[in-house]
């Protein structure tokens, strides 16, 4: 049973990540836009790109697709507690 829940654990917490990294590269790309009135940049290593564009996208994108998918992956490991009574595999504290 434990290999099981570890196994649903795995996939719902990387479809999570994956939902949540594909919203906030949407949001970013978005903002990026509306701030700066020019696309993203496609490739930030292109030396065609600006030098501190580049690091400000890759700065950027970089904090928020992971802070996007570190909480998804919170509201999952939440949502995992709540229906099993225990927190995911990896998650659990002490030997349980």
């Amino acid at each position: 049973m434990a290999k099981d829940s570890s196994k649903v654990w795995s996939v719902f917490s990387l479809a999570a990540a994956l939902g949540a990294a594909a919203l906030a590269k949407k949001g970013l790309d978005t903002s990026w836009r509306a701030a700066t009135g020019k696309q993203p940049p496609e490739n930030p290593a292109d030396p065609d790109v600006d030098v501190w564009e580049a690091v400000a996208w890759a700065a950027a994108s970089g904090t928020f697709v992971a802070l996007a998918k570190m909480l998804a992956q919170r509201r999952a490991a939440n949502y995992y507690l709540r229906s099993t009574g225990h927190l995911p595999p990896g998650l659990r504290h002490g030997n349980a």
